[in-house]
């Protein structure tokens, strides 16, 4: 923005905002969009020096600054287009979209304004954030994923990540006709997951890991009784009638509050589930969700971050060890226990996410997990069967399946 158009934007910013300020909540309600709209465009009209293109410009950055919680960064949320928003301090923003991530222009007048827009966000998730509780994970009605950290913690500003979700469901049939899994893939994990077989679902940032579970737990049979945990509701089960779904809770300023992920787990025990879902494991929560897949509670789901379906059952040894001090020989015998299956995701350099790996899990022998791979992606990036059937069987012969997989 040129000088000129600053000077003009400036005063016509401060002007507008006088004007609002003296009227009540109640008025300020009364306003609708377009009518709100209407009242800046005839304020900047009156400037003979603006083009057309800059006066729209200066409308559109008042009216986000003026009129929605999300600031300036309000234009680029709306976007379908965009797919996560990143803001590394004032002078720093990047946004992710379908061809990569690239820097856009940054319309933040200073810090403080950055800082008020992460307080609004946090204010409107019912979560707080300031320099005494500097970290903000939260998710915006629209279901995106917001992460913020303040300044006195994050060297060169505030920094803000907004992570977008479709309001589009994506579905397992879409992902085969887009290259993710094959026809054949899907088909396997139709029967593992009707059939009650406990899943990992690993992979790395970005890499699909949770639109992925979305779209498996359209195999869970809708008469069953499920509960979803997650950290930040994201997950929409559309065919589920009996479905509890519940979400962590931080902390307030005085430190009450905070309800964990191991805590509702722990409490869904007690609900009668048949399934249950965690949208992440991340830490001393594991030790919850492997006592649950272990006490009868078939065809559980979980992702995790991992590097391979391997590094992924190594984290979870940690992350165990982390909760309770208990032998590493017994924590290996309740992940061979609690776990049969693990899918690995993987986002590929165009961007595509792909299952790399889907292998189940049998054992521990000479310091590894022995894994029988039954699909795997090629040299060529395609994803094919291993000739390795599945070797427990006993859950899809208790549902009454003969399916050879």
């Amino acid at each position: 923005m040129k000088d000129s158009m600053k000077i003009i934007y400036r005063r016509d910013l401060a002007e507008i905002r006088k004007i609002f300020s003296g009227l009540s909540a109640f008025e300020r309600e009364t306003f609708t969009e377009d009518s709100y709209r209407e009242i800046i465009e005839n304020m900047i009209m009156k400037e003979d020096a603006l083009s057309a293109a800059e006066m729209k410009e200066i409308v559109d950055l008042i009216y986000a600054r003026t009129r929605s919680r999300l600031g300036v960064l309000m234009y680029l949320v709306n976007d379908s287009s965009v797919n996560e928003i990143m803001v590394n301090g004032t002078d720093n923003v990047f946004i992710e979209t379908g061809g990569g991530i690239s820097r856009v222009k940054s319309d933040f007048d200073s810090t403080d304004e950055l800082e008020e827009i992460i307080r609004n966000i946090a204010a409107s998730c019912r979560r707080e954030i300031n320099e005494m509780n500097p970290i903000l994970d939260a998710r915006l009605e629209n279901g995106s994923r917001v992460n913020a950290v303040y300044r006195n913690v994050a060297y060169g500003g505030p920094v803000l990540t907004i992570r977008k979700f479709s309001d589009e469901r994506i579905t397992i049939e879409r992902m085969v006709q887009e290259g993710t899994l094959t026809e054949e893939c899907r088909d396997m994990l139709k029967a593992l997951v009707e059939s009650g077989y406990n899943i990992l679902i690993s992979g790395g940032t970005s890499s699909g890991k949770t639109t992925f579970l979305n779209a498996l737990t359209d195999f869970i049979p809708s008469d069953e009784r499920v509960i979803v945990i997650e950290d930040s509701r994201e997950l929409m089960l559309g065919n589920i009638d009996d479905l509890v779904q519940m979400e962590c809770h931080t902390a307030n300023s005085q430190g009450n509050g905070e309800v964990t992920m191991d805590m509702l787990i722990r409490t869904s025990l007690r609900m009668r589930p048949d399934r249950i879902i965690v949208g992440e494991v991340r830490g001393r929560e594991v030790a919850m969700m492997l006592q649950a897949m272990n006490t009868g509670h078939d065809g559980s789901i979980t992702t995790g971050h991992g590097n391979s379906a391997a590094g992924m059952l190594r984290r979870l040894e940690a992350m165990y060890l982390m909760s309770e001090e208990i032998p590493l020989e017994a924590v290996r015998a309740q992940i061979l226990e609690g776990i049969d299956i693990c899918i690995h995701l993987s986002r590929m350099r165009g961007g595509e996410r792909k299952v790399t790996e889907v292998s189940e899990l049998t054992g521990y022998k000479d310091g590894e997990y022995v894994l029988n791979k039954l699909f795997r992606l090629d040299k060529n990036m395609r994803l094919i069967r291993e000739n390795n059937s599945l070797m427990n069987r006993e859950k899809l012969e208790r549902r009454g399946s003969q399916r050879e997989l």
